[in-house]
Formats: C-alpha cells, structure tokens, sequence
C-alpha cells in the first residue's frame, strides 16, 4: 500500500516542461517535409500539401510550463472521452488514460522525464504510449498558449473527428458523400467568450520515443493534417502543430510551432440567429473539398479537405459547442445525457444499448473535492497490488445544466467561474491527487482502505 501511495504522492507533484519552438525548428521541418515530398515523387505520388508557413510560438506564450503528471492523464482522458474504439464504447475511453499513472516522473526542480516503468513501456508500445502521451502533453500546452493569447477567453478542445461527422462523411460506414482523404487534425481548440464571435483553431499532436529528427518528420505530417480543415477565407486559418520527444533518457521536450491567420472565426452569436446551442443538430452532407479563390473570372478545382464556408460558421459554432457538451457528458459516465448532442454518425448509438464488459460507465458517484461538489462515476483497479479508485466527473450544478441540454446556461456559468476554480492538486480529505480543469471536469485517484 505504501508503494501505491508513493505513486499517488508523485502524481500531484508539478515538473518543469521542456518546450522548444524557434527557427531552427522551422528549417527542420520544412527540410523534412521537402525529403518526403521527394519519396512521394520517386513513387509517383503528389506533394503533400502542408500549411504555408509555419511560424515559431512566441515565446512569452510557449514558455515556462509546469504540469503534474496527473493533469496530462486528466487531459488525455477528457480528449478520448469520445473515441470509437473497436467495440467497445467511447464513454469509458478516457479510463485509457490511467494505464500511464506510473509512466512520468520529476520534481519540483526537475525536468518531467520517463519513469522506469515508462522506459519499460516503450520497449515494447513505442507507438501506442508516446502517442497517447502525446496527446495530453500536446493539449497542455496548446491550453497555455491560447490562454495566453487570449486572456479573457475560454479555451475548450473538441475531438475534430466527432466534429467533423456532423456535416462529412469520413468512412465508408458513414451515409453520404465520402470524403476520400485521411489527412485530418485530431482536435479543435474553440476560444470563445459569451456574447462574442468564437476562433477555431485545428491541432495536430504526434509523438515519439526516438529523437528530434522523428519529431521534424512529425511536425512535417501535422503540417498536412491541420491543412485539411478550412475555416472561411483561403488560407487563412490559424493552426498548432506539436510533436512530443519522449527520450527513453533524459527530459522529455515539446516541440511545437502554429500557423497564423486571420480566419478561423465563427459568426456572432446574434439575438437573430436561430441556432441555439440548446436546440438538437442532425446530420449534415456537405460536399468535401475547400474551395480556392477564383482567378481571372474562373473557379478552380477544390482541393481535398474540409471548408467551413461562411454560410457554415454558424452551424460550426452549434456543432463544436455541443460536442463538447458530448464529452463533458461521457466523461462524468452519463450516456444517457450524452445521446442528446450527438448526431447518429457523431456516434450517438455507441452511448446506448449493449456494452462490452469493462467498457461502459454508469454516472453514479458523487464527491466533493478541493471543496466543490462533484457528479460523476468511479473505477477500481490495483496499482503495485493495491486497489486504488479513481474518480472522473463535473461539478454538479454545471452538470445538472449539460443533463438537462442547457448548453448556453453552461457556458454562461463555466465563463463566470473561470478564474475562481481550485489549484490545489492534492486533496488531503480525499486522500489524493485531483486535477480540476475550467470546463468543470475533475479526475482523482485514492487508495481504498477498505
């Protein structure tokens, strides 16, 4: 038990981050995306196209991050909230992310670094943990960055997947015109204020066990992937890239760059508009393609992807704001709640019906942490032989908002409380680490006494 309890000690611990962003980078990258453009070509295969420019973040933004290891696994499991994996269901997803719970480690005046059982890890799930891991880092600094940038907004970080289903038709599963290309970004980061236009901005995380030259061809793909998704003018929408370099020694290093644009911007939430984020969406069936401006009077061929057009702000906002309701709603183990703000090819039925054992999640446990009351659902699992609980869930009066399919009041509210949420990670009546994040969502984890 003791063992166990170290671990959880080690988990609410906050490590420096390494990040790097700069000029060299971008020379890097675009070398590597010249070398495979090259491979293409010897194989008879188009150039990728990638986003024009990349730029390096700038510092003030990108720099000084500390993190615990259990905020990174709180933001991995609340990015796969929604994944359709195999048969199982999305809603018990984010459980996933508890299987790196010993897989960091670091210090106050130390640089977070593979744990022994994480170096063990990647001799043999490479691809599996350095993505995943990936992920959480990738969304931690995508959080600051935005936040920083805009400072009187929210950020919140949507599946582009689940998104992207409302109006496309990415598989062959999918009922509609296909879209046929499988560069896409993984995520959307929405900053949005009440009562204010919102920005969209694709992300694209990948990482790695090996060394900064993987992390170059890495930044080169992402490059191509957030390229795929438009939003309003011709290459004008903004975009973050990140490759995370997971050492098997020494520090691990966030490597990440964006490009700038003035777009990415979704209509104004106006007393006109019809599209109440409390109303239901269905499926669209948008033709694929991102349409390039005319030149000399003629309209050139679309290229392949996805273009939010400016008739389509509008329903965007609607989508992304309601599926994030979906995950918020998952997380916390309620499908029920979430089958109101899913389409049926978003996934909506994988959140009914039959389930695998082990996969489903019932929202049927209530806490209260760092003082704020919490609904949610629980699971027990042994860490170094001992059973251990961890807890996922919302803030209660939030929750009662998203179960009820009030969305606005839900923004309204979470945007008020932005700054006045805990930053305690350890809660000592709990008996464990807690990482509360601004949209509401909480994780924990104690050992079980009994």
């Amino acid at each position: 038990m003791k063992k166990a309890a170290d671990v959880l000690t080690k988990l609410s611990q906050p490590s420096n981050v390494a990040t790097h962003s700069s000029m060299a980078l971008i020379g890097s990258v675009d070398a590597a995306g010249a070398a495979e453009d090259e491979k293409r070509k010897e194989k008879e295969l188009d150039a990728l196209r990638r986003k024009p420019k990349l730029q390096a973040i700038a510092a003030k933004e990108v720099g000084s991050l500390r993190l615990t290891p259990w905020e990174v696994l709180h933001t991995l499991g609340r990015a796969v909230a929604l994944a359709r994996r195999g048969a199982g269901r999305g809603l018990a997803e984010h459980w996933g992310s508890l299987k790196y719970s010993q897989a960091l480690t670091g210090g106050p005046d130390a640089y977070m670094k593979l744990s022994a059982e994480g170096r063990e890890t990647a001799d043999y799930y490479k691809a599996l943990q350095s993505d995943e891991l990936g992920i959480g880092f990738a969304l931690m600094l995508a959080k600051q960055v935005l936040s920083r940038r805009f400072p009187q907004h929210i950020v919140s970080i949507i599946p582009a997947d689940t998104t992207l289903r409302a109006g496309w038709a990415l598989t062959s599963r999918d009922k509609g015109p296909r879209v046929g290309y499988r560069y896409r970004p993984r995520f959307f980061a929405e900053v949005w204020k009440p009562g204010e236009p919102s920005r969209v901005f694709p992300i694209e995380s990948k990482g790695n066990h090996s060394n900064a030259t993987v992390s170059h061809d890495q930044l080169a793909s992402a490059s191509a992937h957030v390229e795929a998704v438009h939003i309003g003018s011709w290459n004008e929408t903004p975009s973050l890239v990140f490759s995370t370099e997971l050492p098997v020694e020494g520090p691990l290093t966030i490597h990440a760059l964006h490009s700038a644009g003035k777009d990415g911007r979704l209509n104004h939430p106006s007393e006109q508009s019809s599209r109440s984020l409390d109303h239901f969406i269905q499926d669209a069936n948008f033709f694929p393609g991102i349409q390039q401006p005319a030149e000399d009077d003629r309209t050139p061929q679309t290229k392949p992807g996805f273009h939010v057009t400016p008739d389509r702000r509008d329903w965007f906002r609607h989508v992304l704001a309601r599926t994030e309701a979906a995950g918020l709603t998952a997380f916390a183990g309620d499908g029920e709640a979430t089958v109101q703000y899913l389409t049926k090819r978003q996934g909506s039925r994988h959140f009914t019906g039959f389930a695998h054992a082990a996969t489903g999640s019932v929202q049927d446990a209530r806490e209260k942490l760092l003082g704020i009351q919490i609904v949610g659902t629980d699971h027990v699992f042994r860490l170094n032989r001992t059973r251990v609980e961890a807890f996922s869930g919302v803030a209660e009066d939030l929750f009662r908002h998203l179960e009820e399919g009030r969305v606005e009041q839900y923004r309204r509210e979470v945007y008020a409380r932005r700054n006045g949420w805990p930053v305690d990670t350890w809660d000592s009546r709990w008996r464990g680490p807690v990482s509360m994040n601004p949209d509401g969502s909480v994780l924990a984890m104690r050992v079980l006494t009994s």
